[in-house]
């Protein structure tokens, strides 16, 4: 049975494909700050260099095969530029296994600067943003259609969505955590879209955001819109997850 391994107190998880150890994340958004001052007028101190450490830190206690990010490694849609571009050398300078990058819609021409700068992204891979098989698992970014490859896993990984629930106490007072949302694929969605499916009955895996910067999709508030395509018709049931383990209950979308 395919397994997946959330790290306590952390938006990422290890997953063996039986060929490799994977550290996988989403949704680093390299440059979020500089994008918030130059889009928005908002002035954030830049966290780059806690991303950075906190990735680090994650890949020598883990000691992966490689590193799986589900897309989103930028946060600028076009080509990065000064600090996020700064922030992707420093990060990418450290990490000393090969990386397999599943192409977000923030990405925008990221395999154009992988290929320009080899000696800085030795390692790093970039795929189509349908995403790709690696082993019994499927991983992609989740603003697009999996492809029919990842769909055949027994296990789909995705980003995109930054799950995140308010939760409030007896006084009135409120916070917001990033979330791990996972439940059973339905498959009508899929296969009425592209009969020649062959259905595996995945499961899937909504992978929180690794930047806690980033806004994104309520599980708790009502009629909150997904961002991903194919939720949340492909998913009518699922089972939320604090960061540090704890279990929220089931949803229902």
């Amino acid at each position: 049975m395919v397994s997946l391994d959330p790290i306590p107190d952390s938006a990422a998880a290890i997953a063996p494909t039986g060929e490799e150890r994977l550290l996988v994340i989403a949704d680093y958004h390299a440059g979020f700050e500089a994008a918030m001052r130059y889009q928005e007028g908002i002035e954030l101190p830049s966290r780059a260099p806690d991303r950075r450490e906190r990735l680090l830190e994650l890949l020598a206690r883990t000691n992966p095969d490689r590193l799986v990010i589900l897309g989103d490694l930028m946060h600028s849609i076009g080509g990065p530029g000064g600090a996020e571009r700064g922030e992707l050398e420093v990060l990418f300078e450290e990490v000393s296994v090969p990386v397999t990058l599943i192409k977000g819609n923030h990405d925008g021409i990221i395999e154009e600067l992988v290929a320009a700068n080899p000696s800085t992204f030795a390692g790093v891979e970039v795929s189509e943003p349908r995403g790709l098989r690696l082993g019994s698992i499927g991983f992609a970014h989740g603003h697009t259609w999996p492809s029919r490859e990842v769909l055949r896993a027994e296990l789909v990984c995705i980003g995109h969505e930054h799950p995140r629930v308010r939760l409030e106490d007896d006084v009135g007072g409120s916070r917001n955590e990033r979330v791990w949302l996972r439940g059973q694929l339905a498959g009508p969605p899929f296969t009425e879209r592209d009969e020649d499916i062959a259905w595996n009955d995945p499961e899937l895996v909504v992978f929180p955001a690794f930047n806690e910067l980033c806004g994104g999709t309520w599980i708790n508030v009502p009629a909150e819109e997904f961002l991903a395509p194919f939720l949340p018709s492909a998913l009518p049931v699922g089972d939320v997850y604090l960061l540090d383990g704890t279990y929220l209950g089931e949803y229902r979308f």
